[in-house]
């Protein structure tokens, strides 16, 4: 691996990850590795493979081949239904708020799949604009409030390794500082999370380390302690 000091045990672990959409091949040998309590960003550019990158570990995809390994445990040729279960939350980047129910209701329709939780007031305290909105119709939201709903939703059901796919696309600055706070928040909780970004600032400020994906793989991995010292080779890989 490039980073020297991989002292913690991997809590995910994939290895020569190729996926596939019916004929069409999008991951071509995927590596990477999360530590458990790390937040690790997917960088680069539309279509390098970061979503479905995300989309692989859950089974949201026809052909899978190669290894997936979240604490130890092998999800290639899993059932689908039964990867959340082992404490894999999922956000996508259409967030899936359901519309015709309300926040509380979309708070807390996924089930339980492990102890350890957070509470519904926890979330609240984690995501204060969502407080005393909990009759309010999902699509009622604004985009921001959707985006902390749909994060909310996953925190309750024991899940301790978070994916979020896109999770400041298309906000307004502040609220995307709420985020980034929630993010942090999450991590000091003992939370392992992994976000596709295109915003590289805003993962510069949550983030421990960068793997950037060109043509369905990963070509580099950036600690963020070294981010300014590759600007110049990340700029290169993400076209900016």
């Amino acid at each position: 691996m490039p980073d020297g000091a991989m002292t913690k045990t991997a809590m995910l672990e994939i290895a020569d990850l190729h996926g596939f959409y019916g004929e069409s091949h999008v991951l071509h040998g995927v590596s990477l590795e999360v530590r458990q309590g790390e937040v690790v960003t997917l960088l680069g550019r539309n279509g390098a493979g970061k979503t479905s990158t995300m989309r692989a570990i859950m089974g949201i995809m026809g052909k899978r081949t190669g290894s997936i390994r979240f604490q130890g445990t092998e999800l290639i040729g899993m059932a689908q239904h039964k990867i959340p279960r082992l404490g894999i939350g999922y956000v996508p980047e259409e967030r899936g708020i359901f519309s015709s129910l309300s926040v509380d209701e979309n708070l807390t329709l996924p089930p339980v799949v492990k102890d350890g939780g957070m509470t519904v007031p926890q979330i609240y305290d984690l995501f204060p604009n969502l407080k005393g909105r909990g009759s309010t119709q999902g699509t009622r939201l604004s985009g921001g409030e959707q985006q902390m709903l749909a994060i909310a939703r996953i925190l309750r059901t024991g899940a301790n390794l978070i994916l979020l796919d896109e999770p400041t696309e298309g906000l307004a600055p502040v609220i995307i500082e709420q985020i980034g706070v929630a993010v942090r928040a999450l991590k000091q909780r003992g939370f392992t999370i992994v976000l596709v970004e295109q915003n590289f600032r805003f993962a510069a400020t949550i983030a421990d380390r960068h793997y950037v994906m060109e043509e369905g793989h990963v070509v580099d991995m950036i600690p963020n302690d070294q981010l300014h010292a590759n600007m110049d080779k990340l700029h290169t890989y993400l076209g900016v």
